[in-house]
């Protein structure tokens, strides 16, 4: 099973695919889509759903799984948060993927075994039960965590 891990993010999405066969989890990929701030906002969310698009079409996932939305103290933060990811689900729904949400703190628990666990945990324990991975950056990171928090999840 491959299951496809997105972090939403206006500025820059996070993306990562493991393979779970059992308990055994593999990495495939990861990256992240940045969008030009200067951008108009119709732009920016085209291109992350095209983007994610283009990594559902690349590596064929079996299913995707993304962060449950949280609620900023900034009213604007939380609305681009809300267009990154729904132009995100878009790309998942065309490309014909079912799509688990999680909310940040099941993911970290699922990862690290504690929902207060800091990024900096969250990205050693990646390292571990991926051994040799490369991280494109943190976004990339949490979109890892995500997949791999499904996987668990689904157990």
């Amino acid at each position: 099973m491959i299951i496809l891990g997105l972090d939403p993010s206006l500025s820059c999405t996070g993306w990562g695919l493991v393979r779970s066969e059992g308990s055994r989890l593999t990495h495939i990929a990861n990256g992240q889509v940045k969008t030009d701030a200067k951008a108009p906002l119709p732009e920016r969310l085209l291109h992350l759903h095209d983007a994610i698009f283009a990594v559902i079409g690349q590596y064929q996932p079996d299913r995707a799984a993304v962060e449950e939305i949280f609620a900023n103290k900034n009213a604007q933060s939380t609305i681009k948060l809300a267009q990154a990811r729904g132009a995100v689900l878009t790309a998942c729904a065309r490309g014909n993927l079912l799509v688990n949400e999680h909310a940040a703190r099941l993911v970290k628990k699922a990862v690290v075994g504690t929902g207060a666990a800091e990024k900096q945990q969250v990205q050693a324990m990646l390292k571990v039960l991926l051994p040799g991975v490369q991280v494109a950056g943190a976004d990339a990171a949490d979109a890892l965590a995500v997949a791999i928090a499904d996987a668990h999840l689904a157990r």
